[in-house]
């Protein structure tokens, strides 16, 4: 438990880490097979205010910053901690611009290597998206 508590407190120093916002795209070769469709497909798409992806976006740069890469050492089941794909997120507008946010360990993520606790990977948070800064986080 000692473990999981100080991987939870190392992922938590996300607002330490410098911010390298240069996202990376694939060299124009590899992507030239790649063909956008006409239009987007109706079946599991999903359509978020401006506001609501803000926040998310800020809450997982808190979480795990795009720079931080786990240990050399690590586990697999450290590294899937460090993956932004192994989270789910709720998100719901609060009052005068605030956006809640909850990050939580998606179901069935991150087992390999034995269970985690049950409140693993679960955060919350209170965004005001006008000024674009977290005003409150909660951990286990």
């Amino acid at each position: 438990m000692k473990r999981w508590c100080l991987l939870l407190w190392a992922l938590s120093l996300g607002a330490c880490a410098p911010r390298n916002e240069r996202i990376h795209f694939v060299p124009s070769e590899e992507a030239a097979w790649f063909k956008f469709p006409h239009v987007l497909p109706e079946a599991g798409g999903q359509s978020l205010p401006g506001a609501t992806a803000l926040a998310i976006q800020l809450v997982m740069d808190d979480v795990l910053p795009r720079e931080r890469t786990p240990a050399g050492s690590a586990s697999p089941q450290e590294v899937c901690l460090f993956q932004r794909q192994s989270y789910d997120i709720e998100a719901a507008p609060g009052p005068e611009g605030v956006v809640w946010v909850r990050v939580s360990l998606s179901p069935g993520a991150c087992t390999r290597g034995g269970p985690l606790p049950n409140d693993a990977g679960s955060f919350s948070y209170a965004v005001d998206v006008k000024q674009r800064r977290i005003l409150a986080a909660r951990w286990p």
